[in-house]
C-alpha cells in the first residue's frame, strides 16, 4: 500500500472495518486517516487483538488469587510457587496460519508463546500443545497433521526446550479449520516479573531481534474472518520462522533482564510493530514517536504499511533506561542479532510514525486500546441443540462380541496410541522431565529445590457441542483430575477458546455457556484463570468447528519424589475404584466411534464428588499409599484400564477386574463419567487407602487385582495385552500411512 493511497469503502472492507467502525476511527482521528493509518487500526481492532466479541463475557473469569502475581493483561500469566519462584504460563492459538502453511503455521505458533514467557523474565523449560485434526479420511487430514507435528518438533527440538505433553484428537468437524493450540511455561524469580509498559519520557525504544520482512502483514486480520474457497492462497499472511534466531534472543534478553537497564519489553506477536508500540505505551499512560527509516529490514522498499503491520518473527520491543542504549547494543550485538535505537518515549499520549523525515501515522494510544469495538452479539441457542441432546439407550444395540468392540475402540483415532506424535518431540531436553507424554500430566523438577510442576492440556469439544456449559466445566474438572494423578495440586489455568463465527447467535451462546461452565468450575477448583487466548471465525463454507475451550492448566508438588504414574508396577497390587461409577453414553467416544452417533449429554460435574475424589487422590501420593492412578474418561473404564495395562516401561502387566455395577454391559465398561480414578497399591496399603478416601468423602472400593497376559473384566472382555498392544499402538502410524 501506498501512502497516498485513497481510502474507499471497498477499502475500508477490504481492511475487515465496519462502516459504523469506520466512522469511529474518523471521530478518534478528527481527519480521514491515511492507508498506514487505516492499516493500523485494522489490526488493533481487528477480532484477533481486540477481542471485540468476547470481552463482555470474560470479565465473568475469576483472576486473582492468592498465588497470582500477573493476571490478564500482560504477555503471560503469573504464579507464585514459593520460596522466591514463580511460573509465568499462557497458551495461544495459531489455527487459521496452521491450515494455510501446517509447518510454519505451527512452529510459528510455538515461537510465539515462546516470545510470551521470556518477554516477561522466565526462562521457557516446557512446551505443550492441543492438536485438532478433521476426519482421518479426509484427503487433507494426513498432510495437515504431519505438517503441524513436524513444525511444533522443528522449533522446539531446535531452541533445546521440551515438549512434555498435549493433546491430539479428531473429528470431521476440523475437516476446514484445524486446530493448533501451543502451550509454554516458563520458571523465574518472583521479583523480576518485566512488563510492556513503555514508561519514561526520553527513554529510548529499541527494536531487537530479526530483521522485518514482508512475511504475516495481516496476519491478525486473516485469524479474525471465516474462511471460504481458496484459503490456502493466503499463504503471505503466514508467518516464517526461525527458531536458531529465537535462540540467540532468548539468550540475549535474558542476559540484558539480568541488568537494570530494562523499563519495559514486549514481543512483537500478532500486529507486530503496531501492538508492541501502542499496547506499551497504553499500560504506561504515555506516548512514543518511532522512525521507520531505523527499523532493520530484510526487503527493499518497504512502505511504512508494510512495516508497521508485518508480522516477521524474532523480535522484541525494548524500553531501556536512558543512558544504557550501549549495554542493550553490546548484548544483542554479542548474540549476533539486530539492535536499533527506533524511537523514545513521549508524554502526549499519541504514537507518531516517521518516515523519511515526515509523519506517516499519529494516532491517540487511548482510543486505540481501548475504545476497540465493544459486541455484546445476539445470543440463541441452537435450534437443533435439544434435539441432539436426546438419547434413548434402548435404541444403542449391545454389541454382540464386546472383545472385539474393544480392540476397535482402543484404536480408534480419538484413543489410539500418540507415540507417533511426541516420539518426534524432545521431551527429555533439560533433564527436568520427570513423567513423560503418556501420562495424565505431564511433572517437571525444579532443579535446586524439592519442587515440582505439573502441566496438562484437556478438551473435550463433542461434549461441548452437545452442551458447553457442562462441557467446558468438565474440561476444568479433567484438568484438575490429571494434575491431581500424578500427584500435583491444582493452582490456575489459562485457556484457548476455539469457537466459530461469532456474528451468528447460536456461536455466541455456546461461547457465552462455555465461559461460564469454565468460570464456575475454575471457583470450585480455586484456579483461577491468569491469561489465555480466544480464537473465533473457526469456520469454513458456514459450517463451524465444534466448541472447544482448551484448558492449560498448572500444578505443584511440594516434593516432585511423590508423583504417580499411570502404569500398573507389580503383579498382585490390588486395583481399587476411587469415585462413584454413574457412567452413561451421552457424548461418549463409544458411541460416536461404535456406533457413529452425537448424541445425549454429557456427564454433569459433580464439584463435591471431584473435589473429595482428587483430594483422595493426592494425599495418598503425599503418603507413598498408590503405586499408580490414572483418570477415568474417554472410552470408559474398559479403556483406562488398558492404558494403565500398556504403558507400563518395564513390560506390559495385565489385570482381571470385577465391576458390580448394575447397567448394562457397553455403559459399564465405555460409559464415561466424571470423578472416577482407578489406582493400585500394595495388598497392605489397600484397606489404609480405602479408609483415606472415605474419611475425604471419597467413595472407595477394590475392584480386581494386576497380574497375568490377559486383560479380564467380569465375563464382558478377556483380551491378550499383546494383542491390544498391536491394536492401540499401530493404529497412528496406520493413519499417517507408516
Amino acid at each position: 500500500m501506498m501512502a497516498d493511497t485513497t481510502i474507499t469503502p471497498k477499502l475500508v472492507e477490504e481492511h475487515g472495518i465496519t462502516e459504523e467502525e469506520y466512522r469511529h476511527i474518523e471521530s478518534v482521528m478528527g481527519r480521514t486517516p491515511n492507508i498506514t493509518e487505516l492499516g493500523i487500526f485494522s489490526v488493533m481492532w481487528s477480532e484477533h487483538c481486540s477481542y471485540k466479541s468476547s470481552r463482555v463475557y470474560l470479565k465473568n473469569f475469576p483472576t486473582t488469587g492468592s498465588r497470582v502475581l500477573q493476571g490478564p493483561g500482560e504477555n503471560a500469566g503469573i504464579i507464585d510457587i514459593g520460596d522466591g519462584i514463580a511460573v509465568a504460563f499462557k497458551m495461544e492459538s495459531h489455527n487459521h496460519p496452521s491450515f494455510i502453511e501446517p509447518y510454519q503455521g505451527a512452529a510459528t505458533g510455538v515461537g510465539g508463546i515462546l516470545r510470551d514467557i521470556f518477554t516477561m523474565g522466565a526462562r521457557p523449560i516446557a512446551n505443550m500443545n492441543s492438536l485438532r485434526f478433521g476426519d482421518p479420511t479426509h484427503p487433507r487430514t494426513r498432510y495437515l497433521a504431519k505438517g503441524v507435528v513436524a513444525g511444533i518438533g522443528g522449533y522446539g527440538n531446535t531452541m533445546g526446550i521440551p515438549t512434555v505433553g498435549g493433546e491430539v484428537a479428531f473429528d470431521p468437524c476440523y475437516n476446514g479449520n484445524i486446530l493448533v493450540n501451543a502451550f509454554t511455561l516458563g520458571v523465574m524469580d518472583s521479583s523480576r516479573i518485566y512488563l510492556g509498559k513503555a514508561s519514561g519520557v526520553g527513554n529510548p525504544v529499541i527494536y531487537v531481534g530479526s530483521k522485518t520482512g514482508r512475511d504475516g502483514i495481516h496476519g491478525a486480520t486473516m485469524a479474525s474472518d471465516v474462511f471460504g474457497e481458496g484459503g490456502e492462497e493466503r499463504r503471505p499472511t503466514v508467518q516464517v520462522g526461525d527458531p536458531f534466531t529465537e535462540k540467540l534472543l532468548l539468550e540475549a534478553c535474558l542476559e540484558l533482564m539480568a541488568t537494570d537497564a530494562i523499563v519495559g519489553i514486549q514481543d512483537m506477536g500478532a500486529a507486530g510493530f503496531t501492538c508492541s508500540t501502542f499496547e506499551m505505551a497504553d499500560r504506561a499512560g504515555s506516548g512514543m514517536v518511532v522512525d521507520l527509516d531505523k527499523v532493520p529490514k530484510r526487503e527493499e522498499g518497504m512502505t511504512p504499511y508494510e512495516i508497521m503491520l508485518s508480522e516477521s518473527q524474532e523480535r522484541m520491543l525494548i524500553v531501556a533506561r536512558q543512558g544504557r542504549e550501549d549495554d542493550v547494543r553490546r548484548i544483542f550485538e554479542k548474540w549476533d542479532l539486530d539492535v536499533a535505537v527506533v524511537g523514545q518515549v513521549t508524554d502526549d499520549g499519541r504514537v507518531r510514525v516517521m518516515s523519511e523525515g515526515r509523519v506517516v501515522a499519529d494516532i491517540p494510544v487511548a482510543p486505540i486500546v481501548h475504545e476497540a469495538p465493544l459486541y455484546e452479539r445476539p445470543v440463541a441457542e441452537p435450534s437443533w441443540q435439544r434435539e441432539a441432546q436426546k438419547l434413548d439407550i434402548e435404541s444403542v444395540e449391545i454389541p454382540a462380541d464386546m472383545n472385539e468392540t474393544f480392540l476397535k475402540l482402543m484404536e480408534s483415532p480419538n484413543l489410539a496410541c500418540k507415540s507417533w506424535v511426541w516420539e518426534q518431540y524432545d521431551h527429555m531436553v533439560m533433564t527436568n522431565t520427570v513423567v513423560t507424554p503418556g501420562a495424565d500430566a505431564a511433572v517437571l523438577r525444579l532443579k535446586g529445590t524439592d519442587k515440582g510442576i505439573a502441566v496438562t492440556t484437556d478438551c473435550n469439544s463433542r461434549y461441548c457441542y452437545l452442551d458447553p456449559y457442562a462441557g467446558a466445566a468438565l474440561a476444568v474438572a479433567e484438568a484438575a483430575r490429571n494434575l491431581s494423578c500424578v500427584g500435583a495440586t491444582p493452582l490456575a489455568i489459562t485457556d484457548c477458546l476455539n469457537f466459530g463465527n461469532p456474528e451468528k447467535p447460536e456461536i455466541m451462546w455456546q461461547f457465552r455457556q462455555a465461559v461460564a461452565g469454565i468460570s464456575e468450575a475454575c471457583r470450585q477448583f480455586d484456579t483461577p484463570v491468569t491469561g489465555g487466548n480466544v480464537s473465533l471465525y473457526n469456520e469454513t463454507k458456514s459450517e463451524a468447528i465444534y466448541p472447544t475451550p482448551t484448558i492449560g492448566m498448572v500444578g505443584l508438588l511440594d516434593d516432585v519424589n511423590k508423583h504417580a504414574t499411570p502404569w500398573w508396577k507389580d503383579e498382585g497390587d490390588v486395583i481399587l475404584l476411587l469415585g462413584a461409577s454413574e457412567p452413561d453414553l451421552g457424548g461418549s467416544e463409544y458411541l460416536y466411534a461404535i456406533h457413529k452417533r452425537v448424541a445425549g449429554r454429557p456427564p454433569q460435574v459433580d464439584f463435591d464428588r471431584e473435589k473429595a475424589v482428587q483430594n483422595a487422590v493426592r494425599t495418598c501420593i503425599r503418603r507413598g499409599l498408590l503405586r499408580s492412578a490414572h483418570d477415568v474418561s474417554e472410552g470408559g473404564i474398559a479403556v483406562a484400564l488398558a492404558e494403565c495395562s500398556l504403558t507400563r516401561p518395564s513390560g506390559m502387566l495385565a489385570a482381571t477386574v470385577t465391576l458390580t455395577d448394575d447397567v448394562r454391559p457397553d455403559v459399564l465398561l465405555f460409559g464415561e463419567c466424571g470423578a472416577r480414578i482407578i489406582v493400585s497399591t500394595t495388598p497392605a496399603d489397600a484397606q489404609a487407602v480405602i479408609e483415606i478416601a472415605r474419611e475425604l468423602g471419597a467413595p472407595a472400593r477394590e475392584i480386581g487385582r494386576v497380574g497375568g497376559r490377559m486383560l479380564a473384566v467380569n465375563n464382558l472382555i478377556s483380551v491378550a495385552v499383546a494383542e491390544l498392544h498391536q491394536r492401540w499402538s499401530s493404529a497412528m502410524p496406520k493413519l499417517m500411512g507408516e
